[in-house]
C-alpha cells in the first residue's frame, strides 16, 4: 500500500484554503462597496436626497413629455433650454402635477389676435391670470424664460419673437436693470423697441411695479428713475404705456409680499384684470387698421 506523503496530504488542504480565501475576498469587497456611497455627514446625506429627487423629477417629467404632441414636445425643449436652474424644476413639478402655468403651450385659435408677453418674474406672475381673463379673445403667449434685464433682451429677443406673426407685444424691463446706468438702459431699450417695431405688431410698454425697502431687489429710487426714462422713450417712439405701477401702488399693502418685489396670487390676479381690460381696448382700437 502506498503511504501518502505530507505533500499529498497538504495539497487538498491548501487548495481548499485558497478557494475559501478567494470566495471571501469578493464578499468583503461587496460589503465595502455597499457602504461606499453612504453619507459621512448630514450635508452629504442632504445632497444625496436632493440628487435622488432631481433624478426622479427628471424621469417623471420626461415621461410626461413623451405623452405630448410633437408641437408640445418642441415647446418643452425650448423651455428646458431657457428656463434655467430655478424656473425649470418649478415648471417640471407643475406639469407632472397637471397644473397650468405661465409657460403652458398655447394652441392658437384661428382668427384670434396673437399676443406676446415679454418681462421678468412680475409678468410671469400675471401671465396665467391674464391668459385666463382673455380666453376666447386672444392667443396669449409668453417668452420662454424670465426675461431679466435689457442686456438679456438684446441677446435673446429673436428667440422670444420666434417666427410668430404677433398682433401685439407687451414688454417690461426694470427691476433687473436696477444696477444698469440710465444711459445704458436707454440705449438698450431703444434697440429693443426698434427690433419689436420691425415685427409690425403693436408694441405696448408696461411700467415697472414698486420694490419696497428691505427687498433683495431694492435700490433706492431705481424704479422711479427707470420708469421715468422708459416713459420718455415710449413718448418719443409713440408707444402706448400701461401704467401698472400707478394701478397697483394704492393697493400695495393688500397685494405685495412684505419686503419683497413679488406679489400674492391675489395681486397677480389684480394685475391680470387690469391689463386684460387695457389690452383689449388697444386691440379693438387697432382692429380697423389691421383690416
Amino acid at each position: 500500500m502506498k503511504i501518502p506523503t505530507q505533500k499529498t496530504i497538504l495539497a487538498p488542504l491548501v487548495a481548499a484554503t485558497l478557494l475559501l480565501g478567494m470566495s471571501a475576498i469578493p464578499a468583503h469587497a461587496e460589503q465595502k462597496d455597499a457602504f461606499a456611497h453612504e453619507p459621512t455627514n448630514a450635508e452629504e446625506a442632504a445632497a444625496q436626497r436632493v440628487a435622488a429627487a432631481n433624478v426622479l423629477l427628471e424621469e417623471n417629467y420626461q415621461a410626461h413629455v413623451a405623452t405630448l404632441t410633437s408641437e408640445q414636445q418642441a415647446w418643452e425643449v425650448v423651455l428646458q433650454e431657457n428656463l434655467g436652474g430655478y424656473y425649470l424644476p418649478i415648471h417640471q413639478k407643475e406639469k407632472i402635477a397637471g397644473k397650468s402655468n405661465a409657460w403652458d403651450f398655447v394652441q392658437d385659435v384661428p382668427g384670434l389676435p396673437r399676443v406676446l408677453v415679454i418681462g421678468d418674474s412680475i409678468s410671469r406672475g400675471y401671465t396665467a391670470p391674464l391668459r385666463h381673463k382673455l380666453k376666447g379673445k386672444v392667443n396669449l403667449h409668453r417668452a420662454p424664460e424670465n426675461c431679466g434685464p435689457t442686456a438679456r433682451g438684446i441677446k435673446h429677443l429673436d428667440l422670444w419673437l420666434g417666427d410668430g406673426d404677433w398682433d401685439l407685444i407687451t414688454l417690461n424691463f426694470g427691476i433687473h436693470d436696477r444696477h444698469t446706468s440710465i444711459d445704458d438702459y436707454r440705449m438698450r431699450l431703444n434697440q429693443i423697441i426698434t427690433r419689436l417695431n420691425q415685427t409690425g405688431a403693436q408694441v405696448v410698454w408696461v411700467t415697472t411695479t414698486p420694490v419696497p425697502p428691505g427687498a433683495l431687489e431694492y435700490v433706492e429710487g431705481s424704479v422711479e428713475r427707470l420708469n421715468q426714462a422708459a416713459q420718455a422713450i415710449m413718448q418719443e417712439q409713440n408707444i402706448p404705456v400701461l401704467d401698472l405701477n400707478q394701478a397697483i401702488t394704492p393697493v400695495i399693502p393688500q397685494y405685495q409680499l412684505p419686503e419683497n418685489c413679488h406679489f400674492k396670487e391675489s395681486g397677480y390676479q389684480f394685475m391680470g384684470d387690469f391689463l386684460a381690460e387695457k389690452l383689449m381696448a388697444k386691440l379693438q382700437a387697432d382692429a380697423p387698421e389691421k383690416e
